[in-house]
């Protein structure tokens, strides 16, 4: 198939159209072919040599030339940009500023290029760079290795694209930057995409490659074991790094790196402090977000981004409770960009041609760039330590007659003249006494003299030096060693990223939630909640006591389930018990130290306390509730699943709930006592269980004046004790505390419901009232308002008698776990 194809004549009349034949398929084979070639040559590929592609190129050399060093000033981007596409790249002023903010970024370069003041982008390109109006830049230290010695004849160099200008063909490059900052391109039918790597690493293999040429793999991986990405993370499996080394093409995982910490008193979370390469935070909470919402991803209560430039990234996972943060973590790493396969295809320039290079030929490669490169400067600076050293000559021998030589001088008619007397005189190059006649008079002195011989001989040590790594293969690298040593030393950093064999999960993987195992769930004194690990008995009573040791409920559950919290108000209110804090297995007697406040969990009003837990298991024997107008009631132990607060008891006006207790077997004896200081005893199975709404019936009856103090359940089988605390109510001062009496519960006796009771403390002089009282089992454990341990007065058999003095106030008493 061919086409026909038409030119516009020129308008001279006399010419004549001329048609041409082309095949379509040669016309578009030879219209790709140059395509490709532009690509491949002038875009997509670096040069093995220095690591750089033209743009890249371009754009250092150009900043070198406008004196653009780390101790200048910075200058506008807009104008490096304009400066590279007027005289270097005649491309589009987007893709070289694209090039030149890549140079800026510190997580995308292991060692930055360009020096940036500005916004030049975040991680992942979340936020892009501004505008290159709004930017600034200069050459960071590490360019200036890029094109050091480049005016030393180093390089080859090649017409710009109008052949106005010229341009380097490749950087001196001081250190290996391909390996050091990596480089990602796709080309026509080829692509690059080469990981960063520690500067230190790289230049301690190439050293090494120096000292012994025909060192294999396994001796350079000794030295580079992994790419060393600027982000940080951890590699995990090492075989694809191998396989890249050896053929040039591998894959490798990237995983963020994250810990597991208690983000709030009551909520373990996941922070993550380095993402893989080139992965931003927004990427990862727009797909935990879509998860989440998707119900593939379960466990997560919040995302938080707490990254700031002080402490750099940080995200944090909230856990909810139920779930173990390690099986989270495991999907966080299978579901989203918290871990990132990374395929290395080491594609570069190399003569010119594109080759796939493993890690020994990249290092080849560059070795011998920088031989070429100090090669070539040697022989620049040696030619010009020659040309020195021969003028010196030259004005030495002039300095030994200069009498002579001004003589002569002035008795020539002309410059020429003098010349060519000076040659036949002196025997002196055309060179020689062209500069003689050029230099001052003022410069031809004894002190001179002195100089010029000083500097004669340092131009020969230093021909000398340049002459023995010109004619030493041995000298020239180890000038090439010692250089990249320098670099290393000046340069090199730690080690970012963590180099791990494999990712082996343990032999039993951990389960996504927490079982739902049995436990008890604890109140102290000071409303702190906790829940034990499991269901196990605690152990003797520790030697010494801690604050928050006082627990005054105690419930069986399960760590999926739920338990009640009851309130002064008649109130009991669900709570979740795989939101408490665990406390270890195997405590004696634990504190709830690490235990949260109540009030994380529910809310009560300001008048409002808690009293004690609740089982909400219908086959429990029930609630039992006393309160200060003397009413006991059983509560049936019937709560609808789909409510989260209940009225256990309907409140008198004026009166509120003073003990709550759930019942173990239902043969527990109830005990209330009132502030006249009157103890009454009964069965539990005096009271009949009422439902919810339900009022109560009569419990004790109350004297003139006087309240219920206490109300508890008694196991008659165990060994128990009655505390009562005396005082004395001021009506300015309120009620203080005076003498306390600790009596054992079997010397009081039963009575019936809704009786009196029998007295359970005399009072002394100036008491009128009891300010604390409870009965319990034995033995009992006292605490002050703040939790701190408080101690209790012996063993009293009398039942009415009186108190002794306390040495700290007691605001609660329990007995213990069981």
């Amino acid at each position: 198939m061919a086409r026909r194809s038409t030119k516009t004549p020129p308008p001279d009349d006399a010419s004549e159209e001329r048609i041409l034949d082309i095949d379509v398929v040669d016309e578009m084979q030879g219209s790709f072919l140059e395509y490709a070639y532009s690509v491949i040559y002038s875009r997509a590929l670096p040069d093995a040599r220095d690591g750089l592609k033209p743009v890249h190129r371009r754009i250092l050399y150009q900043m070198g030339q406008m004196g653009l060093r780390p101790d200048r000033g910075y200058v506008k981007c807009a104008r490096v940009v304009g400066e590279v596409m007027g005289r270097l790249h005649p491309h589009g002023d987007a893709s070289i500023y694209d090039a030149l903010v890549r140079m800026a970024q510190p997580f995308s370069m292991r060692l930055p290029l360009v020096d940036g003041h500005g916004n030049f982008g975040s991680l992942g390109n979340d936020d892009p760079p501004a505008a290159m109006r709004y930017t600034e830049a200069r050459m960071a230290p590490a360019a200036t290795l890029m094109v050091e010695s480049i005016d030393e004849d180093t390089v080859e160099f090649s017409p710009n694209y109008d052949g106005s200008e010229s341009e380097p063909q490749a950087l001196p490059s001081a250190f290996p930057n391909l390996l050091v900052n990596g480089s990602s391109g796709i080309a026509v039918g080829m692509a690059t995409n080469m990981p960063p790597h520690n500067l230190g690493e790289v230049i301690a293999a190439a050293r090494h490659l120096i000292r012994h040429p025909d060192a294999d793999l396994e001796a350079l991986m000794r030295f580079v074991p992994g790419p060393d990405l600027p982000t940080g993370g951890r590699i995990v499996g090492l075989e694809g790094i191998r396989d890249a080394y050896e053929k040039g093409r591998g894959t490798f995982r990237i995983r963020a790196t994250a810990s597991i910490e208690n983000v709030t008193a009551r909520r373990k979370g996941i922070v993550v402090t380095e993402l893989p390469y080139n992965v931003g935070p927004e990427k990862v909470r727009a797909k935990v977000k879509d998860l989440v919402a998707a119900k593939k991803l379960q466990g997560i209560a919040d995302l938080k981004d707490l990254t700031d430039r002080e402490h750099g990234l940080r995200l944090v996972f909230e856990i909810k409770n139920g779930f173990h943060p390690e099986a989270v973590l495991e999907q966080l790493y299978k579901l989203t960009p918290m871990e990132e396969t990374f395929g290395i295809n080491n594609v570069a320039l190399v003569d010119g041609q594109p080759l796939t290079l493993g890690l020994k030929e990249l290092l080849d490669v560059y070795v011998d760039h920088r031989f070429t490169v100090v090669r070539r400067r040697s022989e620049f600076r040696r030619s010009k330590r020659q040309d020195r050293l021969h003028l010196v000559e030259g004005l030495l021998i002039a300095l030994v007659d200069i009498d002579e030589v001004i003589r002569i001088i002035r008795a020539s008619e002309n410059a020429a003249q003098a010349k060519e007397r000076l040659i036949d005189r002196f025997s002196l190059t055309d060179t020689q006494t062209q500069y003689i006649l050029d230099t001052p008079l003022r410069r031809l002195t004894r002190f001179d003299r002195l100089e010029l011989e000083q500097e004669k001989e340092e131009l020969s040590t230093e021909i000398a030096r340049l002459t023995r790594i010109l004619e030493s293969d041995a000298e020239l690298r180890k000038v090439v060693s010692n250089e990249l040593a320098a670099v290393a030393k000046k340069y090199g950093t730690e080690r970012r990223t963590v180099l791990l064999e494999s990712s082996a999960r343990p032999v039993e993987p951990v389960p996504l939630q927490v079982p739902d195992d049995p436990c008890r769930v604890l109140l102290s004194s000071t409303g702190r909640l906790a829940r034990t690990a499991t269901d196990e008995a605690f152990g003797p009573e520790p030697s010494r006591r801690s604050k928050h040791d006082v627990i005054v409920s105690v419930v069986p559950a399960t760590a999926r389930g739920d338990v009640g919290v009851v309130t002064s108000a008649g109130r009991l209110l669900r709570l979740s018990v795989v939101d408490l804090p665990t406390l270890p297995s195997g405590s004696n007697a634990p504190n709830l130290s690490a235990g949260a406040p109540v009030e994380e969990f529910v809310t009560v009003a300001a008048d409002e306390t808690v009293l004690g837990l609740a089982t909400l298991d219908e086959s429990s024997p029930g609630l039992a509730l006393g309160t200060e107008q003397g009413v006991v009631k059983r509560v049936v132990p019937d709560y609808p699943g789909n409510k989260d607060e209940f009225e256990v008891i309907s409140l008198r006006e004026g009166d509120r709930v003073v003990g709550a207790v759930e019942l173990r077997t239902g043969e527990e004896d109830l005990v209330f006592i009132t502030t006249d200081a009157h103890l009454l005893r009964y069965p539990a199975g005096q009271v009949r269980p009422q439902g919810r709404a339900a009022g109560g019936m009569a419990g004790i009856k109350l004297g003139p004046d006087a309240s219920v103090l206490s109300f508890t359940a008694v196991d008659p089988a165990l060994d128990a004790d009655v505390v009562t605390v005396a005082g004395v109510t001021d009506a300015l001062a309120g009620t203080g505390q005076g003498t306390a009496k600790r009596t054992p519960f079997e010397n009081y006796p039963r009575k019936g419901r809704g009786t009196g009771g029998v007295r359970c403390q005399r009072f002394l002089k100036g008491e009128d009232v009891l300010v604390f009282a409870w009965a319990g089992q034995s033995p009992p454990r006292a605490a002050s308002a703040e939790g701190a341990p408080a101690a209790l007065p012996e063993r009293d058999p009398r039942r009415d008698g009186s108190g002794v003095p306390l040495s700290k106030p007691v605001a609660v008493v329990a007995g213990p776990l069981r």
